[in-house]
């Protein structure tokens, strides 16, 4: 929608997460358009989620051990003794509109990596996720393995998807993950030439939606040897799919029960990789 935009319309978008016009003209028409009375309780609707931050040095972000270093640091899990997972989702070509209203109402954070060919036409629904406190991250424009291109192809996935989720969403992406987690020190290379501050691979996988190789459908799975439950951490992998909802509040019961809790992966991450937390509290090992 272009133009103006009715103020019940940008209220009824900035609570239930659905669409009157895309968020970021949501965001910035509604304050031009909104009477100074009731434009600080809009502004406040349309805020991002704040998650608790961890006690500086109670973690570290550490190199991946079976990738090479190379420009841009890879990471699999986050080190810290704190009883914390990091959910992270994949894609965005299924669309549940149950699953924005749990991750608003049961305020869990998650980070986001949006293919963008997957997402086009959809973003009102990841907007409404965006204001529900998650960020849009890299996940390339087609999905391709960046390990089999050479290097202007990966910038060119790596480079285009983060300038259509900043155009969408108002802020460029400073993360990435490699479809498949296939890369190669090319792919550090170009994700420094593209914005990137770290790529995040995971290390244990929910194959929410779908069957995993030895766990079954809707099976969890460690790819560290490191036992079948959560340890301090862990990045796991889902992927947006048919009845994510459900997914979500099943592996939310699993966490709580193993007496761990979702947290913000940002958080545990410096600013000089893209994250919230002051570069003097961690560093990259």
């Amino acid at each position: 929608m272009r133009g103006k935009i009715p103020l019940v319309a940008c209220l009824v978008a900035a609570v239930l997460g659905v669409g009157a016009g895309t968020g970021p003209e949501v965001r910035t028409q509604a304050a031009a358009d909104t009477d100074p009375a009731l434009r600080d309780d809009l502004t406040a609707l349309l805020a991002d989620r704040e998650w608790p931050r961890p006690k500086p040095g109670t973690w570290t972000v550490e190199q991946a051990a079976d990738i090479p270093r190379g420009a841009v640091p890879t990471i699999r899990r986050i080190n810290t003794k704190d009883k914390v997972v990091f959910l992270t989702i994949d894609d965005g070509y299924e669309y549940d509109p149950e699953f924005v209203r749990i991750v608003r109402e049961r305020r869990i954070p998650i980070m986001t990596f949006l293919t963008t060919t997957y997402v086009k036409g959809q973003g009102q629904y990841f907007w409404a996720l965006r204001r529900a406190g998650s960020r849009m991250e890299n996940h390339t424009v087609d999905h391709p393995a960046l390990n089999t291109l050479p290097l202007e192809a990966q910038r060119q996935q790596i480079c285009g998807a983060s300038a259509a989720i900043a155009q969408q969403y108002g802020r460029r992406p400073v993360f990435l993950r490699p479809p498949f987690g296939a890369m190669n020190e090319l792919t550090q290379q170009a994700a420094k030439d593209c914005g990137i501050k770290l790529i995040m691979l995971w290390n244990t996988e929910f194959y929410n939606g779908t069957t995993g190789p030895g766990v079954g459908f809707n099976g969890f799975a460690r790819g560290d040897g490191q036992g079948r439950g959560f340890q301090p951490g862990d990045i796991v992998l889902m992927h947006y799919r048919k009845g994510l909802a459900q997914q979500m509040q099943m592996i939310l019961g699993w966490i709580e029960q193993q007496g761990f809790r979702a947290a913000a992966i940002e958080n545990y991450i410096p600013r000089s990789l893209g994250g919230n937390a002051p570069d003097n509290a961690t560093t990259v090992k």
